[in-house]
């Protein structure tokens, strides 16, 4: 019996991804900026429709970069339900997130946030989920209106695009992960798009220990992406339409099967996103489907069929917080408990769809 995982990493030939990595040994230089990186950073401008970007080791140290480049001090406004590095990044750069409950599609309700401003708060952190974007417009507005900075963690938003804009063209910052699982990656890295060209001085700094010249001109890390990093990125950016064409198969298809059953609610988009299908996540409930997501969980993994409680449990009930603060954002909690993402990658193929989606119609 073949395992199907939640994920797999697409990856260019062997004979594609040593052609690029060639010049390494010609110029010597693995990295701080090199050849390599630079044009991939000029490629990702371009596809991702954006004025300005720089890349990063991980998309992690990239959303912390962006917090402390942006001088950040209080509170910031987020969604528990996300993967623990969007809230890590808050409290290491020395802030403190507030959680905003999530809307149906799984996002930040902005019909929520302005209730929890306070003379504290400096920024409003959204989350792009599963591909689905934030209601960056409403968002946009309340920051406008209380002289907030707006951050997007985009870590499943590469390529997503919305009224024809990037997605990443939205808010102050946002970042894009490009670990090895997600629709692009250079195996690991992520990159940082923004509007203001003056951060780019700032970002720089920040990422490379604080240094500029002979001078330490402020606290920082060192969250460069090197040569090989930027060479498996362009291989893949090469192949990138191809990718996100096979996912799109895999996802009608698990769409044509799992629509109309019962307890099973499917993600719907905004007509106006264009998609990457980055993940196929249902929602079960127990109530009408007959199975809790747990037990479901279970008899996929029992045909080696693994799919993952993303994200489970909510980053608010990290015990590191030293309180309960699910209290506040009862959808969130709820989803995270009944929430399941079924396997999908490029050229997962139709059969396996197939089988996953039979074991899901005949509980």
């Amino acid at each position: 019996m073949m395992r199907i995982n939640v994920t797999r990493s697409s990856m260019p030939s062997y004979e594609e991804y040593c052609e690029e990595i060639k010049t390494i040994w010609e110029t010597v230089h693995l990295t701080n900026m090199g050849p390599i990186h630079n044009k991939l950073k000029a490629q990702l401008c371009e596809r991702l429709k954006v004025d300005n970007i720089e890349l990063f080791v991980n998309g992690h140290l990239g959303l912390y970069t962006a917090i402390r480049a942006l001088g950040l001090k209080g509170e910031i406004i987020t969604t528990p339900f996300t993967f623990a590095s969007t809230t890590n990044a808050i409290v290491q750069a020395g802030c403190t997130p507030v959680f905003c409950d999530i809307k149906d599609d799984y996002t930040i309700d902005e019909t929520k946030i302005e209730s929890l401003i306070t003379e504290k708060t400096v920024a409003i952190l959204g989350v792009h989920v599963y591909g689905n974007i934030c209601a960056v417009d409403e968002i946009q507005k309340l920051a406008e209106k209380y002289n907030l900075k707006v951050i997007y963690d985009a870590a499943h938003a590469f390529g997503v695009e919305y009224k024809g804009r990037g997605i990443g063209d939205y808010g102050d910052v946002s970042m894009f992960s490009f670990h090895a699982t997600k629709v692009y990656h250079t195996i690991e890295g992520g990159c940082l798009t923004f509007k203001d060209s003056a951060l780019a001085d700032v970002i720089s700094k920040e990422r490379n220990f604080g240094v500029n010249g002979d001078e330490l001109t402020c606290f920082g890390t060192n969250a460069k992406m090197n040569e090989f990093q930027a060479a498996m990125g362009i291989c893949n950016l090469r192949h990138i339409d191809e990718e996100i064409a096979s996912r799109k198969t895999a996802f009608d298809r698990y769409n044509e099967r799992l629509n109309e059953k019962k307890g099973i609610k499917l993600l719907s988009f905004d007509g106006e996103i264009k998609q990457n299908y980055a993940y196929y996540p249902i929602l079960v409930i127990p109530t009408e489907y007959g199975m809790t997501r747990d037990d479901l969980a279970d008899k996929l993994a029992k045909e080696e069929i693994y799919a993952r409680k993303y994200f489970y449990p909510l980053v608010s009930e990290n015990k590191e917080f030293g309180c309960d603060m699910t209290s506040s954002t009862p959808n969130a909690l709820d989803i995270s408990r009944n929430i399941l993402c079924l396997p999908m990658y490029a050229h997962l193929e139709v059969t396996d769809v197939d089988k996953i989606c039979d074991l899901i119609l005949n509980k």
